[in-house]
């Protein structure tokens, strides 16, 4: 979701972060070094943590809350270090503010296709329920039944969803801008520039990462390449290739599904597949009960883990909006009657509809729509008024 009439642009057409620290350009006070240092040394302990002990832990629902936990508090490193550098928004170029407030929108739209995917795969926990009803209540009658709800929910867990195989296009958009021209006449500028590179090619990757996860084609992982003269490059090239080649090997296993906790249930109904097409005999009464509470244990464990998830992905999205909130706000306060102008522009026409889109993910049964309020807040509200949450102020 891009401004009306407006192309796309690059994130930060303004800094190379491989320049940034270059003999020829200015030098660096100790303070913004140690800053600088502290936020790439953090950052590199954060990549660490993708790569876990196990590599069969990769893209199961555990691991990619851990991946998108990373992706929270390194948006949260930003947020601290422009508050370290105590650099007001009035210092910020123009153009800092209008590609933050662009490649912000571009986030948005990727927090929320995950979450209406998240969404798809929920409903079909509650098909799954419908099945272990049937199989549970021990009635052969009911197998049929249970059979046939089965093959929809394979049908339903193996259908597209068009938000996620948009996120590649929006992916392509932020890789095509990582070559960045150099910052100028600002210290200050520059560390925050260098800083925002790392943050953006994490987030490029792991957001590469769960797409192609929920869209279950590997040609959505991406492999992104940095300088090595950055203190995080070789970290984040050895977590990239543990985890890429992990990820492709499961792809050329040509399982149902990627995602770990699914294909342990998927397991479970093929296990169960013949007994519903031919019957259970007498001998095998209890291998079928077995195999009905296996499944039933696998559904809780991969319902709990898209719980999980769907959480942490929601505070992803609520930790970039409210950073793009609190910037709106400071050039309100700041700016002149031009800026605030841009602001209220921006408020009404892309973050109207990104709060839509959060609102369908909501989506209640009796449908949603998003209030804005004078006071900048939006809302989600049921068609009766009732209201779901709030985000701004």
């Amino acid at each position: 979701m891009s401004r009306l009439q407006e192309p796309n642009r690059p994130f930060f057409h303004f800094g190379n972060p491989f320049r940034v620290l270059s003999p020829k350009g200015s030098q660096l006070s100790p303070r913004l070094l140690s800053l600088l240092n502290t936020f790439e040394a953090t950052l590199s302990e954060r990549l660490k943590k993708l790569v876990p002990k196990a590599k069969g832990d990769i893209l199961s629902l555990s691991w990619m809350k851990l991946a998108m936990e990373s992706l929270s508090e390194i948006q949260c490193d930003i947020k601290n270090l422009i508050t370290e550098l105590d650099l007001p928004v009035t210092d910020w170029d123009e153009k800092w503010m209008d590609v933050y407030l662009d490649i912000s929108v571009k986030l948005l739209d990727i927090s929320n296709a995950f979450t209406s995917e998240l969404t798809r795969l929920n409903q079909g926990h509650l098909m799954l329920q419908y099945v272990l009803h049937k199989l549970e209540s021990d009635s052969p009658e009911q197998f049929t039944r249970a059979s046939s709800s089965l093959d929809s929910w394979k049908q339903h867990i193996s259908s597209k969803n068009p938000r996620v195989e948009a996120c590649r296009t929006i992916l392509d958009n932020l890789v095509e801008s990582l070559n960045l021209p150099k910052v100028k006449n600002s210290s200050k500028g520059k560390v925050l520039m260098q800083a925002m590179y790392g943050a953006k090619v994490a987030t490029i990757y792991i957001c590469s990462v769960f797409a192609a996860a929920f869209s279950g084609s590997a040609k959505n992982l991406l492999d992104l390449t940095v300088p090595n003269t950055l203190p995080w490059a070789q970290v984040f090239s050895d977590v990239q290739t543990t985890v890429n080649v992990e990820i492709r090997n499961i792809f050329y296993c040509g399982n149902f599904t990627v995602l770990r906790e699914l294909e342990a249930v998927d397991a479970c109904v093929k296990k169960l597949s013949p007994w519903l097409q031919d019957g259970v005999g007498t001998s095998e009464r209890e291998s079928f009960k077995n195999s009905v509470s296996d499944l039933r244990i696998t559904e809780e464990k991969l319902a709990q883990g898209l719980d999980d998830l769907s959480k942490v992905v929601d505070s992803f999205f609520k930790i970039v909006l409210t950073g793009r909130d609190a910037l709106i706000c400071n050039i309100r306060n700041a700016g002149g009657a031009a800026s605030k102008s841009m602001v209220a522009q921006v408020c009404r026409e892309s973050v109207a509809t990104t709060m839509q889109e959060w609102c369908d993910g909501w989506a209640p049964p009796e449908g949603c729509t998003v209030r804005l309020y004078v006071d900048g807040a939006f809302c989600r509200e049921d068609r009766f008024g009732g209201i779901g949450d709030c985000q701004g102020h």
